[in-house]
């Protein structure tokens, strides 16, 4: 049997750790803020945006929302993430993705200033994370990694497998791996022989987002399994990429869903928020 690997405790640690250290820099004359984006009224990112709203307050952060509506264009987007740039109360700045069909989210992204870049999905803080020397790493990416290394396992020279290509996930995600020399494969949609790589696997990432998608027979015994998928079954109830009760029979390490990645995901957005705080309040001493 498994041992579960609790994302709300670890969570709590980072949380509680931020919270200090903003009521430090609060202190010194430095405010953090945060402002989230939402166009539309997709129903997952406003319980998103709500969680993201709750947990500022909860840790002394100062939090702008907006919430546009689906009609916005991309032009007067535009207008608010570059007045957003030039705001002194905002840190941080957070586009909810997905966007509206009639906005490019790459043109958007783009335009807000990589220090205020709080997900790391600039091209700049891309780069930077490609070649090890980053100020912000992509917020669900960098929580696994502290979930990892709460199991104690030390990646170097582990077998790591990350299931999905994505730039917010699956990339920055085995580029982590990377960097802490683990030998990293990525599998997708056009990998031949899935089951014969992740069964080899000593720390395996599910990012696919198909329900119950990792089966025990893909899984090596003893291995590290982290369950980045959030999806709705049917009949309501919320479920990951891992076939749960199978997987925690054969896995060392498993974590739940929900209870896992997410509240990670949040936890390590708000340190960068206070990352880029320090980043800005640095740029404006000299």
């Amino acid at each position: 049997m498994s041992q579960l690997i609790d994302g709300k405790k670890i969570s709590a640690q980072v949380k509680e750790a931020v919270k200090q250290e903003v009521a430090t820099l609060k202190q010194q004359g430095i405010p953090v803020g945060l402002a989230v984006v939402l166009v539309g009224d997709d129903p997952a990112s406003k319980v998103y945006v709500g969680s993201k709203k709750r947990t500022c307050e909860e840790l002394g952060i100062h939090s702008e929302e907006y919430l546009l509506p689906a009609s916005t264009t991309e032009e007067e987007l535009l207008e608010l993430v570059k007045k957003l740039n030039q705001s002194t109360t905002v840190n941080g700045i957070l586009v909810q993705l997905p966007l509206p069909k009639q906005i490019n989210e790459e043109t958007i992204l783009n335009a807000i200033d990589p220090i205020k870049d709080v997900d790391a999905f600039h091209p700049y803080n891309v780069g930077k994370i490609m070649i090890g020397d980053f100020d912000f790493l992509p917020c669900t990416p960098a929580g696994i990694m502290d979930l990892i290394a709460s199991t104690g396992v030390d990646l170097t020279g582990k077998q790591c497998v990350v299931i999905g290509r994505s730039n917010i996930v699956g990339k920055p995600m085995a580029m982590l791996m990377l960097h802490q020399n683990g030998t990293v494969t990525i599998c997708h949609s056009k990998t031949q022989n899935l089951k014969e790589i992740t069964s080899k696997a000593d720390v395996l990432i599910a990012a696919v987002g198909k329900a119950n998608f990792v089966t025990a027979d893909m899984v090596k015994p003893g291995a590290v399994v982290i369950d980045v998928g959030m999806n709705r079954l049917e009949n309501g109830k919320l479920c990951g990429d891992v076939k749960y009760d199978e997987v925690q029979e054969v896995a060392g390490y498993l974590t739940p869903v929900p209870g896992g990645v997410g509240p990670m995901t949040i936890a390590t957005l708000m340190r960068n928020t206070v990352t880029a705080a320090k980043l800005q309040h640095k740029r404006n001493q000299k």
